[in-house]
């Protein structure tokens, strides 16, 4: 019996998400100070003293920019989960779950996310019709330009002058952040909610609250509510975190090459934060066609 390994036993799912809380901040410090030390060893100390460069959208600033949002991406999202995975269980594979993919169940998921975005188009719509009353218009005004200055951020990264930059941003917002989160907030958070409240469906929800939440863009917490409740399913019912990695990459990815499409045809970025003019039967389809197709992945993977 003393050559058989002794299984180590997993800290309770409370002290688990502190160990997590912890990781990340711990993770964010350390990769922030490391982004901003190869922003001094590359600029100089200039762009330190002053930094109001942090929330400008002037093309020669967003390289340093880049480099911060990739140091968050691994110091509070990436690293963090592993750190967990590590110390907890050893191996990634077994504790998180790294299935191989099918190609059947990807290409499922592939028809799922191109389905919902006529529907996702509608509760974007719905969130962007959100009105506070009179005594909180001090809040909502404050959101809005948040928003609008998130907005400016986004359209300034996606402006892609080579095929270079456009194979950037598909590496810096789309595969980064599908890998990064999805460690965090479904392998990572659901996980440890499951364990603490014996519910994989509320454990999936309040994932998706917490991964919508933490993005603060109030004027698109349902669409992205909703996504990451997709990408916890997805997870919950394949037991592989690759399918719902897939899913929000390909979500991502969408948004990158919407907006090259729209340079390359001297379309304005501007226009891409216009909603679709889709006919009311147009989002009865999506929703159907999502459901069934969720239906059916569920089938496949039981």
């Amino acid at each position: 019996m003393g050559s058989i390994e002794e299984i180590k036993e997993e800290n309770s799912p409370f002290v688990q998400l502190l160990m997590l809380c912890f990781y990340a901040f711990l993770g964010l410090f350390v990769f922030l100070a490391i982004g901003f030390a190869v922003i001094y060893l590359k600029y100089g100390g200039s762009l330190l003293q002053n930094m109001d460069w942090l929330s400008s959208t002037e093309a020669s600033y967003l390289p340093a920019q880049r480099i911060l949002i990739t140091a968050q991406q691994i110091g509070l999202f990436l690293v963090p989960a592993l750190l967990l995975a590590k110390i907890e269980g050893g191996r990634i594979n077994g504790f998180y779950g790294f299935k191989r993919p099918d190609a059947g169940l990807l290409l499922l998921v592939l028809l799922m996310m191109a389905g919902a975005l006529p529907l996702l188009e509608w509760v974007t719509q719905l969130n962007q019709k959100m009105s506070f009353p009179a005594a909180l218009k001090g809040v909502e005004n404050w959101m809005k330009a948040a928003e609008d200055q998130g907005m400016k951020m986004t359209i300034a990264l996606l402006k892609m002058e080579n095929i270079g930059m456009f194979l950037l941003n598909i590496g810096m917002i789309a595969l980064l952040p599908a890998v990064a989160e999805e460690l965090m907030f479904r392998a990572g958070l659901q996980r440890i909610f499951g364990r603490m409240f014996n519910n994989p469906h509320l454990a999936i929800w309040f994932s998706a609250f917490v991964f919508s939440a933490i993005h603060m863009q109030f004027y698109g917490f349902l669409p992205r509510l909703l996504l990451g409740a997709t990408f916890g399913y997805i997870y919950f019912w394949s037991g592989s975190l690759w399918y719902a990695i897939f899913g929000h990459f390909l979500n991502n990815a969408y948004a990158v090459c919407a907006a090259w499409y729209m340079q390359k045809n001297n379309i304005p970025l501007s226009e891409a934060d216009k909603t679709m003019d889709i006919a009311w039967y147009g989002y009865v389809i999506s929703a159907g066609l999502t459901f069934l197709l969720f239906r059916y992945f569920k089938k496949q993977t039981q």
